[in-house]
């Protein structure tokens, strides 16, 4: 997203100063605004502060809350700092309170900071700095809410990682859409992200795959537990239309082919597929490579190195129970067959060796007992499964059209697809509403709802808050009013409506990092409904245009500037979910 064309004819509120958090040297702007992290770090700075003048114990800071109360009277933030410390250094908690007050008596930030209840520090700041956020916003554009939680990480998703047999299926659709929201709001939050989708193309589903195309191109019934679905009719057509000789194959060597030409076109659909979905993976890793390359081989070396593999009957085992896990597992039978658990701790140790820190692995339902099998195997491996690996297990979701449910199965003719969801629902109301829900608890996808122009259909909901401010931005330039070249005054933001909306802007920051800390973007379309109701009352409550010949009024500017900054959010903020923010709807 390019930047804005604002012009700021006010000086800029930021200068740097230098800060000492413990060995810590901190570069930390002097600001007349405040978000929520930049109070936390002021915070942080007091406190050291105060230990290192002898006014407190030296103690490792512990974690609080920065918050927005729900009451006004309570100020712009809260915090709980005081009785956090007042615990661990067993002095009273208002006492503590006050002498955080009393060194930042001299901070010009602040309006007055207040005590209350057992602890609390109430932050009030001063008129106007609460609206420079709408600066800070419309000159950091596509980058607002970008953080650094997660800086100096390179973490690998590896999500769907479907078998190559067949189209991407419902299930596997989630993951297209939250796996790759996590790769985003992690990438936000300062992390080098890889995408990566495991191609399970070896074995007997393959196997089965090659036989059931090959037995339609024959003109043959397909084995009972073959493939059934109408799209190997379309395989078997295709291919024998290409290669009209691979019917004058051997019948033996035939499935091999059906197999092999089936595999090439079928990755491709779901290339293409998941490419008009905006996902996009940097890393397709075929299971194949990983054996033919020898990688299975060293992933064996690598444990065996770290003394948790033994022989037991002839076979060759991984001792996980060391770990967690409820039994050993065999990685090599005793007919010297490679099991395809050898491929899971050989694929896990392969990334490890292409230097990612963190790997996420996002599993389907049927997938509970590979949790502690797989943190087992990078403790195995000599990793900390508390931070290299982390498994999540995604639950079922089920289609609902006209109050009846939609059934799916992936080797029946009534399979439901990704393109299934999205020609009943497009791509941005698929994304948005697979991305909505904690992937922990089982999802039903209304299409009459989401297909619905109403409130009550959350995207809808928040790409007509976006598409309205883009409307009032159009009418604004229609009557000639050049807000974004004009003096904005952000004291004039001071109605409780304009506030409400400011504070729930400078939140959208921590609801990146906490999305992205905790895996769970669905934390940003939450917010982002959370800030369309804010904009919605803003509006109806703050009258931003003049009407008829009304003067233009500094407050208008500022009116717009908000505006603008709150259609930047949620742009970002959708786009975080791989969904658009269109202008006109």
């Amino acid at each position: 997203m390019e930047a804005n064309p604002f012009r700021f004819s006010r000086h800029s509120p930021h200068t740097l100063i230098v800060c000492q958090v413990g060995n810590l040297s901190v570069k930390t702007p002097t600001i007349i605004h405040m978000t929520p992290e930049e109070l936390d770090l002021k915070i942080k700075l007091t406190i050291d502060s105060l230990t290192k003048k002898n006014k407190l114990p030296v103690i490792d800071i512990p974690e609080f809350k920065v918050e927005r109360p729900k009451n006004k009277d309570h100020g712009d933030y809260s915090c709980n700092i005081a009785m956090i410390i007042a615990k661990k250094v067993e002095i009273n908690p208002r006492e503590v309170a006050q002498l955080i007050i009393d060194e930042l008596a001299n901070d010009k930030s602040f309006k007055k900071i207040e005590i209350a209840g057992p602890g609390f520090l109430n932050f009030t700041f001063e008129s106007g700095s609460l609206g420079e956020i709408a600066r800070t916003i419309i000159s950091q554009a596509g980058k607002y809410g970008h953080n650094k939680t997660l800086n100096d990480q390179t973490v690998n998703v590896e999500f769907i990682s479907a078998n190559p047999t067949g189209p991407i299926h419902l299930g596997h659709t989630r993951w297209a859409a939250v796996g790759d929201s996590i790769a985003r709001v992690i990438e936000a939050s300062g992390a080098k992200v890889v995408r990566e989708f495991y191609v399970n193309d070896r074995g007997v589903q393959m196997d089965k795959f090659g036989a059931s195309i090959c037995a339609v191109a024959n003109g043959e019934e397909v084995p009972e537990d073959g493939y059934h679905g109408a799209y190997i009719k379309d395989l078997a057509k295709e291919i024998v239309s290409e290669n009209p000789d691979i019917l004058s194959l051997p019948k033996q060597d035939q499935p091999v082919a059906f197999r092999e030409a089936g595999y090439v076109k079928q990755l491709k659909q779901q290339q293409d597929v998941l490419d008009g979905f905006n996902t996009h993976f940097d890393v397709w890793y075929s299971e194949r490579k990983l054996h033919d390359s020898g990688a299975v081989e060293k992933g064996l070396a690598v444990l065996k190195q770290h003394g948790h593999v033994f022989e037991l009957d002839g076979a060759t085992w991984l001792r996980t129970t060391d770990f967690g896990d409820d039994k050993d597992r065999v990685l090599v039978k005793a007919d010297g067959e490679y099991t395809y658990f050898a491929s899971d701790t050989a694929y896990y140790v392969d990334k490890r060796s292409r230097g990612y820190d963190v790997n996420i692995y996002l599993l389907g339902a049927d997938h509970h007992g590979y949790v502690n099998r797989l943190r087992a195997v990078a403790a195995c491996a000599g990793d900390d499964p508390d931070k290299n690996i982390e498994v999540l297990i995604g639950q079922l979701v089920k289609m609902i059209k006209n109050g009846q449910e939609v059934r799916l199965s992936k080797r029946a003719g009534n399979i439901i697809t990704l393109e299934d969801l999205v020609d009943e629902v497009g791509v941005d109301a698929a994304r948005y509403s697979l991305s909505r829900y904690p992937v922990d608890s089982p999802l039903t996808l209304d299409i009459d709802l989401l297909t619905s122009h109403t409130n009550d259909n959350p995207v809808f909901y928040v790409q007509y808050a976006h598409a309205r401010i883009s409307s009032v931005l159009r009418a604004a330039v229609e009557k000639n009013i050049n807000w974004a070249n004009a003096e904005f005054d952000p004291s004039l933001l001071n109605h409780e409506k304009e506030t409400e909306l400011l504070g729930a802007l400078s939140e959208f920051p921590r609801i990146i990092s906490g999305a992205a800390t905790l895996r769970q973007p669905h934390r940003v379309a939450r917010y982002l409904e959370e800030l369309a109701t804010a904009y919605h009352a803003f509006y109806a409550s703050c009258r931003v245009l003049p009407m008829g010949q009304d003067e233009i009024t500094p407050e208008t500017y500022a009116r717009l500037t908000l505006c603008e900054a709150t259609r930047q959010v949620i742009a970002n903020g959708l786009d975080l979910l791989g969904v658009s923010a269109p202008e006109k709807m």
